[in-house]
């Protein structure tokens, strides 16, 4: 039987060095809103990373996403007038010390990335009945958030930030990019290179909310329950 290297893992396994690699990219992932980069993103590299979204895991292998690329000024100004209006009406529902940090904060920047990306999940994709899917039908936009997921520790790891907007109105987003009515709306992403990655996530820094202990999320058998360790 002929000797493995060394230095060569199994089969099927990580180098320490690509392990290294995979933990850096979760740990230094950040929701990007006001450090991009005007340089261009190459066509090449945004296909790479469109690649690394659509290999991701799906219900019944049903890969509902798509991709909606926008690179045009006058559609991101759309989109940033929807946010604007929304954003408004948000702040206004918290109160005093509360709202005028909120009113501080950028929460995106969509005229700022040279890409805006917008996933959806199209629920009829493959038909009605889709392995897996028959008694949790919402599996097809968690299998759509396991692509954005994909597609942000690889933006990452490429040196890219990418920022998840969440503040407006689907349905007049769905006007804005012609999107069909019976596909949803999961994420609208801002993607470009940037001047800086924060050394923690943006609102733990401005202290509207501190990261929760791990410990106090993991329950042993039954929800609440702890065993002794």
């Amino acid at each position: 039987m002929p000797k493995r290297s060394q230095n060569k893992p199994p089969a099927g396994e990580f180098t320490e060095a690509e392990k290294a690699g995979l933990y850096k990219a979760i740990y230094e992932r950040r929701d990007v809103r006001d450090h991009f980069l005007p340089t261009p993103v190459p066509n090449t590299l945004l296909r790479k990373l469109l690649d690394a979204a659509h290999h991701a895991g799906s219900v019944g292998f049903m890969q509902p996403w798509s991709f909606v690329v926008i690179r045009s000024q006058g559609v991101k100004q759309a989109v940033k007038s929807l946010f604007e209006r929304a954003n408004h009406e948000a702040a206004e529902v918290f109160e005093a010390e509360r709202r005028e940090l909120y009113s501080r904060m950028k929460l995106e920047g969509i005229l700022e990335a040279p890409i805006n990306l917008c996933i959806t999940c199209d629920p009829t994709r493959n038909g009605p009945h889709v392995l897996g899917r028959h008694t949790v039908r919402d599996t097809d936009v968690y299998s759509t958030c396991c692509a954005i997921q994909n597609l942000w520790l690889a933006a990452r790891a490429e040196g890219m930030g990418v920022g998840w907007v969440s503040i407006f109105d689907p349905r007049e987003l769905h006007a804005v990019l012609g999107i069909p009515s019976h596909v949803v709306v999961v994420a609208y992403l801002c993607l470009g290179y940037v001047s800086e990655f924060l050394p923690r996530p943006q609102l733990e820094i401005a202290g509207w909310l501190p990261r929760l202990s791990l410990e106090e999320l993991i329950f042993d058998d039954r929800w609440g329950e702890k065993h002794e360790r």
